[in-house]
């Protein structure tokens, strides 16, 4: 039986640091608090996924350490397959440094570790595909070629986007792509990512909500961003993400699917890291109803 979201993407243990404001370069700032979290964009859109109701497989890589064997226990925790979950014996689990302020805005500096070794074998069929780029760019086409072949919806989240953007490749196979509003402008526009054969760009803006774009005709329209008080920005696009994919593979049409999904983002901005920030569907939806 096929699960409703696979996502191919990283896992790190991250490293938190509190400060009341974000260094400039050079400089040095004293930090309020310390906390390690499971998190990785693959990892925690995952887990935003199961959350928000989908069945999901996750498909990644992590080191054969202690840091790996806590996320591939959280994963399992949260009800996720992670038969594809490979374990590199030569290579520690992938961290991410995350330095966030006391307005909740962050910076991250991500080690990538085992995360570079993840590949694509037996992709398990699902209905949505949900792949980033903390993972090598030819593992992503690996897997929307398989997923394309299988009749599967595609949905890449671009982050980090790589030196040079994204291959035709790539493009080509992707459905939905969403990216923020600095990632698309390193792409080249949403005029440019349409014409390279994207059906759909949908780019995340914070508090200024979300601006959709849809093929053929550059159709675009918008979704408010939900009133949020935020303690922590960190997990606000990968909450999105997975509840945007586990929306679409219960077959919600896109434009109630990104509403799902905003309100999902928003809620993880009032709760510090980022797995513990992702939230359940029955707080997304007695958001909607509110």
């Amino acid at each position: 039986m096929p699960f409703d979201v696979v996502v191919v993407g990283s896992a790190n243990l991250d490293l938190v640091a509190r400060t009341l404001r974000l260094p400039g370069p050079g400089e040095t700032v004293l930090g309020s608090d310390f906390a390690q979290h499971p998190g990785g964009k693959g990892l925690n859109q995952a887990v935003a996924a199961a959350r928000a109701g989908a069945s999901v497989a996750f498909v990644g890589a992590v080191g054969d350490d202690d840091a790996g064997r806590t996320l591939s226990s959280v994963a399992a925790t949260e009800g996720i397959d992670v038969s594809g979950l490979f374990v590199a014996d030569d290579v520690a689990t992938g961290r991410a440094v995350i330095t966030v302020d006391d307005s909740g805005e962050n910076s991250i500096v991500v080690i990538p570790g085992a995360n570079a070794s993840a590949h694509v074998e037996d992709l398990p069929p699902a209905t949505v595909v949900l792949a980033q780029l903390e993972v090598p760019v030819a593992t992503v086409i690996a897997a929307f070629a398989v997923a394309r072949t299988a009749g599967s919806r595609t949905v890449l989240n671009p982050a980090p986007v790589p030196p040079g953007g994204l291959p035709d490749e790539l493009l080509s196979l992707c459905d939905i792509l969403v990216p923020n509003e600095h990632e698309v402008e390193l792409l080249g526009g949403v005029d440019e990512l349409l014409a390279r054969g994207v059906a759909a760009v949908v780019v995340t803006q914070g508090a200024a909500g979300v601006t959709v774009t849809e093929a053929p005709d550059a159709t675009t329209w918008s979704v408010g961003a939900f009133e949020a008080d935020p303690v922590d920005t960190t997990g606000a696009g990968d909450a999105f993400c997975g509840a945007l994919a586990a929306r679409l593979a219960a077959g919600a049409d896109l434009r109630p699917a990104v509403r799902y999904a905003a309100a999902g983002g928003a809620l993880a901005t009032t709760i510090a890291g980022a797995v513990p920030s992702l939230p359940h569907a029955v707080d997304i939806e007695r958001l909607l109803s509110a």
